[in-house]
């Protein structure tokens, strides 16, 4: 797309535009006013139309300009008169590109190249099949400098049609953005190189739904670990109470489980079977364990810790497959016990709801979570925890009740000297619920 640029040095008006896959900018003797905006805005729309036409005559709109001279040298222009009317209308309007400009297919094999030494062996595998099996099919014979913003809009509204696999419903936005990215980085990234426009300007993902938690109760989370097979209730254990995610939980090796100190040390994450570093920096911590946890991991210890350098493992000692355990495990059980199916990652909201309900340090829980702050802990589990959702007041009348600042004036203070003690110790009472 074309677009009107301000030379500072002489306040006058450019014409910015691509033709035949080369920049192109023209100076004005127009200065950058309103009016004149829009009289170079009646040219550009003109000029567009024309090089969609495949009619554009450079020296037509631009007399004396080199680009002109350049473009009639190499004589490429194709004229009207030998546009037939057997000539498809595709092929008159499709404009000569510059040789230096990579077609997409090439030029996104060199971005997945440079760029796959910064991922995780799983986020390589994904992108390489979005980019092989969606991107390449669809925008790889174009000229990377050719593909236009509405070529972006109109694939991504062919997405929103598509429907998810294994399912009756469409792609969901999330998953659209996912397959939008690594088009967005390749254009761009091609955009900075050979000095085009990226045609994703101003283009914003698509605002996903806010996907709802529905973390187990108590009484739940109880009579789940009451039913389960013996030889998963350790696992199922350790997952409702130490908040660690699947990968995390899957992957965890005994010489990362410190029983002298009763601490888990989350340092690894299991992704399609491939040990990885965690999801971030961030998720590097160490996790308390509850006594609870402590003797879930001591039973477990003596069934795999001399076979199998995994703390859950299977039959031949080697990391759960989590599909299958979900699948032959995790919902036969639910429905079982005629529970809502539910991920198993809701055992991990489950913990966190658990710990804000029981009055833990937020500080404390985001820690033991991998969270880097407590925001996201309050924005997204505060509706589960009664204490911190009330709107009634009540905390704050009981806290006066009970350092006596709500008697009637004149009543005389039955309070001894021991007092200051009492009403300290009555405002931590408080404070804790």
């Amino acid at each position: 797309m074309a677009s009107i640029q301000v030379r500072k040095r002489t306040n006058c008006l450019i014409i910015d535009f691509y033709f035949r896959g080369e920049r192109c900018r023209e100076q004005t003797a127009l200065a950058d006013t309103v009016g004149n905006r829009k009289r170079i805005q009646n040219v550009i729309d003109r000029l567009e139309e024309e090089i969609a036409a495949g009619t554009f005559d450079y020296s037509k709109f631009f007399p004396g300009s080199k680009n002109a001279i350049k473009f009639d040298e190499l004589n490429v222009t194709p004229a009207i008169s030998h546009v037939t009317s057997n000539t498809p209308q595709s092929l008159a309007a499709t404009p000569v590109v510059n040789g230096s400009v990579p077609l997409f297919k090439d030029f996104a094999e060199t971005w997945f190249t440079e760029k796959e030494v910064e991922w995780r062996k799983s986020h390589k595998i994904s992108t390489r099949a979005d980019m092989d099996n969606l991107l390449k099919p669809q925008f790889g014979d174009k000229v990377v400098s050719q593909i236009t913003k509405a070529d972006v809009l109109t694939y991504r509204a062919t997405l929103a049609k598509v429907t998810a696999r294994g399912k009756t419903t469409t792609l969901s936005a999330r998953r659209i953005n996912k397959i939008m990215g690594p088009l967005r980085q390749i254009l761009c990234e091609a955009a900075d190189r050979f000095d085009f426009r990226t045609p994703f300007n101003n283009i914003k993902q698509l605002k996903g739904r806010k996907s709802d938690i529905k973390p187990f109760t108590l009484d739940e989370v109880q009579l789940i670990l009451k039913t389960v097979r013996v030889d998963f209730k350790p696992y199922y254990t350790v997952r409702f109470f130490t908040g660690m995610r699947t990968g995390e939980v899957d992957g965890l090796k005994w010489k990362f489980v410190d029983f002298e100190r009763r601490l888990i040390l989350v340092r690894e994450t299991i992704v399609k079977g491939e040990v990885e570093y965690t999801k971030n920096d961030g998720s590097q911590r160490d996790i308390r364990m509850s006594q609870v946890v402590y003797d879930a991991l001591k039973e477990q210890e003596k069934s795999t810790r001399k076979s199998s350098e995994y703390v859950f493992c299977n039959s031949i000692n080697t990391p759960l497959d989590n599909k299958n355990v979900t699948n032959r495990v995790w919902y036969p059980l639910l429905r079982h016990l005629a529970l809502e199916l539910r991920r198993p990652y809701q055992t991990r909201h489950t913990a966190a709801t658990l710990w804000l309900a029981a009055g833990e340090n937020p500080e404390w829980i985001a820690k033991q979570m991998g969270h880097t702050t407590t925001e996201m802990l309050f924005r997204v589990y505060s509706r589960f925890v009664p204490n911190l959702t009330r709107q009634d007041g009540s905390a704050f009348e009981r806290l006066l009740l009970q350092s006596g600042a709500s008697q009637p004036s004149g009543e005389a203070s039955t309070n001894s000297v021991d007092e200051p003690k009492q009403s300290a110790k009555n405002l931590e009472v408080a404070n804790h619920e």
